[in-house]
């Protein structure tokens, strides 16, 4: 039986390199002392921001510093925390640091309601007598435009004070599912006994014997449906925080408190969904497809991850994968290959699995720390356009950070997955362009295929429950675990349509994925996935002035708003045309598979 390895069994080159943030932690507890010690600083500037620009910018300033030091601290403690979720003394790290963070924010709740009490004409005096506001009028137009959303001071401190019970729900799926939750065996190809984890769950479902991935499939969601009615009242508790925290600010629905702050009409949330689902037609040509290159005379959902193309084996260690990711990205310039090489040389990366580790894969780290990123490699092809998104976010981050003041040392979610998704499609370029062999060709097509399938459609029907599931709270309806499952085993059912079977599994999924506690998160992956095959195909087509552009992008942060910053680089995602393009993408993809796979030809 294949046991996880524990955390200190892992080679050191390995592992991010976190002492880079704190190099022991006595370190890190001076640095919480002196948040400590300016909370209520802060707090001593209460109703003094309008008696002149100086107090003001003092005030702005302070708050930054203090916010960025916070940061530091949060990361090296959930970090921490996440190489392993059942270590306590990180776990008490981490609480420790979102309780500061609480404290941070009530302290400075007052801040943006008594800005927006100094009338404009006065505000505007101010930054024109006070050269250091400067750095702050993108900001505080911002401030001005969400006027309406921002609330006393008071309320202000409550809602504040209210944020780390309002992540419950989230802290409980967490330690549920990564911590307390007991995954059962399976047997492996080989007649092992091979314990089921996610990272584990993603690779089996991608066996070839079908015996395989149909036992993980049905292993897995079996022991989310044991924890099904817990699990439904953890993804109501969360979705009845979004509703609350959403008519607090008076906003009319969940959705525009979600995508209001970025400045994103809701026009683009709902063009996306109208857009694929005018489009369904392309999924079910495209799994009609699989299940005649498969042989199988019925396709179920754990058919759908598996290559259509078995004989290629494409196993790739991770020193090869690091390689092959660097040679991909060589169109984005010079200055991206070696900031890049020196972040992967530097350990960046926390690469494999082991007991206890948080799940799946992330880009994180803050303002005044490396870009790392989490991972689960195992080796697949899958995992090498894993570590490409990601390593797509980090490099986001770092240009960023480099570029821009730590106001506007971030980017939106909107952004956040344009940069990624645009580093797996100039991979799929790059691997295509290095082999004429057909059968590897019709693997990275299908591979191709596939991320337009789980990204542009799936999220896209994630996207479609999660608006459905908060109408349902707006609407006041509850959420069962009843009510939850059929309405994503029908999602599925009309997504997929009639090629693929009903699988009674399939109904439970929703359980399972951790982005529904985010609140319209997952929508992203597919504008960023539309953004980045136009952007894609002009940094391959026009070279060096579209590398420009997005280079310019990357380093933009949020100097300005991301609808701008996007059609600055050459995205216009306020119209259809960029979904239907990518849509159109699919298309040719489909065709292209078609003709590799013909008979007598794969």
């Amino acid at each position: 039986m294949q046991k996880l390895p524990k955390r200190q069994e892992l080679p050191r080159q390995y592992t991010w390199n976190l002492e880079s943030v704190y190099a022991d932690e006595s370190r890190w507890e001076e640095d919480f002392r002196l948040v400590k010690e300016r909370i209520p600083r802060l707090a001593s500037l209460s109703g003094s921001l309008d008696q002149s620009p100086q107090r003001l910018l003092d005030c702005l300033t302070l708050r930054d510093e203090t916010s960025k030091l916070l940061e530091r601290l949060l990361v090296y403690a959930r970090m921490r925390k996440d190489e392993d979720n059942g270590n306590s003394r990180y776990q008490a790290l981490a609480d420790r640091a979102a309780m500061l963070a609480t404290e941070l924010s009530s302290a400075t709740a007052f801040i943006v309601p008594e800005i927006l009490s100094i009338p404009e004409e006065k505000l505007r005096g101010f930054l024109d007598a006070e050269p250091g506001l400067a750095l702050y009028e993108h900001h505080l137009d911002e401030l001005l435009r969400q006027r309406p959303h921002v609330r006393s001071t008071e309320v202000e401190t409550l809602l504040a004070q209210s944020h780390e019970v309002s992540r419950t729900p989230d802290n409980v799926y967490t330690m549920l599912t990564n911590a307390d939750i007991k995954f059962p065996t399976i047997v492996d190809e080989q007649g092992n006994e091979v314990e089921l984890s996610h990272a584990r769950y993603n690779q089996l479902r991608e066996s070839q014997d079908r015996r395989v991935r149909r036992d993980a499939f049905v292993a897995m969601h079996r022991i989310y449906q044991g924890y099904r009615n817990t699990l439904a009242s953890s993804l109501a508790g969360s979705v009845k925080a979004d509703v609350f925290y959403a008519r607090a600010r008076n906003y009319a629905t969940a959705l525009e408190a979600a995508l209001g702050p970025d400045n994103i009409p809701t026009e683009v949330y709902h063009n996306l969904i109208r857009t694929v689902n005018q489009n369904l037609p392309l999924l079910h040509r495209y799994v009609a497809l699989r299940k005649r290159l498969m042989g199988l005379e019925e396709l179920h959902h754990y058919d759908l991850y598996v290559p259509v193309v078995p004989e290629v084996q494409v196993e790739t260690p991770y020193e090869e994968a690091t390689r092959t990711v660097l040679d991909a990205l060589a169109p984005l310039g010079e200055e991206y290959q070696s900031a890049l090489k020196g972040g992967i040389e530097s350990r960046w990366i926390d690469v494999y699995e082991n007991e206890g580790k948080t799940s799946g894969a992330y880009s994180g780290g803050s303002y005044t720390t490396d870009p790392f990123v989490l991972l689960n490699y195992q080796g697949t092809l899958n995992d090498v356009f894993t570590l490409a998104h990601e390593l797509g976010h980090s490099m986001h981050s770092y240009f960023t950070r480099k570029t821009q003041p730590y106001i506007y040392g971030d980017y939106t979610i909107f952004l956040a997955e344009v940069a990624s998704t645009l580093n797996e499609t100039l991979l799929t370029h790059h691997l295509l362009k290095q082999t004429t062999d057909r059968r590897l060709r019709a693997y990275l097509v299908n591979q191709q295929l596939e991320r337009f399938r789980t990204t542009l459609f799936r999220q896209t029907m994630f996207a479609e429950f999660e608006l459905e599931i908060h109408g349902m709270v707006e609407r006041g309806e509850a959420l069962t675990a009843d009510q939850l499952s059929a309405l994503y085993g029908d999602l599925n059912r009309r997504y997929y349509g009639d090629g693929v079977a009903p699988d009674e599994e399939i109904s439970i999924e929703w359980a399972r994925i951790p982005h529904f506690y985010w609140a319209f998160y997952v929508y992203q992956y597919a504008t960023g996935l539309s953004a980045a095959a136009a952007l894609a195909h002009q940094i391959l087509t026009e070279d060096e002035p579209a590398v420009q552009r997005y280079i310019r992008f990357l380093k933009s942060g949020s100097s300005r708003y991301s609808i701008d910053l996007l059609r600055d680089a050459g995205v216009d995602m306020t119209t259809p045309q960029p979904v239907q393009e990518a849509l159109g993408v699919f298309s040719e993809s489909i065709d292209l598979m078609e003709g590799l796979t013909a008979e007598g030809q794969a």
